[in-house]
């Protein structure tokens, strides 16, 4: 897929959390093709000590408003100098990198699962709708450690059922996600995850387990995002490789978890 380096247009920045906000851009022409599970790489300008481009997963792409969002954990310089752009700024993007999840061919149920953590939750909003528009039905399950941070829950009701868990049981049920009363309640044809690793990793053990294909999107640490300077290599059954050019997503099956 073609990629572009693009001076785009700060339409709006909401923050939705003390830790998260959302970041919408524009361009004078339409947006370029990007699938779920993509992400971008953010030049970060007016920062000192950012000198590397920031990766952040493509959250959703409003082709009515020809927008691209961004969620955003502020948890250092650069993204919190991202949560200070303001309508009108120019942010210059690098998109869109990486692969995305694919769309199953023959399901054993129409129904999908579509469970993040935290900030993982910001990819299964495009892939919900995308996963929707050709006639599949999104369940999104999502964790965080409180209710307060369960980000976007309005966004991902327009696209299909949402269940939460919590860890100290202040929105939906108490627990992590794989303790959801949702996995023995219903069979779904795939699994899609994002988060913390160990959430990952217990989400594709219960898919396996229950014999379930799942893809995983990888939140390794990346700082060029196009295979160069290999700080976000992962261990495969095919041996090393880049997770910014041959994931972040991956079929559970690929990975030595």
């Amino acid at each position: 897929m073609k990629k572009y380096l693009l001076d785009m247009t700060v339409t709006s920045n909401e923050p939705l959390h003390h830790d998260y906000c959302l970041l919408k851009l524009t361009t004078e022409q339409p947006l370029p093709e990007m699938v779920p599970g993509q992400f971008v790489e953010v030049r970060v300008d007016d920062s000192p000590s950012t000198f590397l481009r920031r990766p952040i997963s493509i959250n959703y792409v409003d082709r009515i408003q020809n927008e691209l969002w961004l969620l955003i954990r502020l948890i250092g310089e650069g993204t919190r100098r991202m949560a200070r752009y303001k309508a009108g700024e120019t942010v210059n993007v690098l998109l869109p990198l990486g692969n995305g999840f694919s769309v199953p061919q023959k399901p054993s149920s129409p129904e999908l699962l579509l469970a993040g953590g935290g900030v993982g939750t910001a990819p299964m909003l495009y892939l919900g709708e995308s996963l929707k528009k050709v006639g599949f039905t999104p369940v999104f399950l999502l964790g965080a450690r409180s209710g307060s941070d369960i980000l976007q829950r309005e966004n991902f009701e327009k696209h299909g059922s949402v269940y939460v868990t919590t860890e100290d049981g202040s929105m939906g049920e108490k627990g992590l996600v794989t303790q959801h009363s949702i996995l023995k309640e219903k069979a779904f044809g795939q699994i899609y995850t994002c988060g913390p690793k160990p959430m990952m990793m217990a989400v594709a053990k219960y898919a396996k387990t229950s014999g379930i294909p799942c893809e995983v999107s990888l939140e390794n640490k990346m700082a060029c995002g196009f295979g160069v300077c290999l700080c976000c290599v992962e261990h495969t059954t095919e041996g090393n490789v880049c997770t910014c050019t041959e994931g972040p997503v991956f079929n559970i099956n690929q990975l030595t978890w």
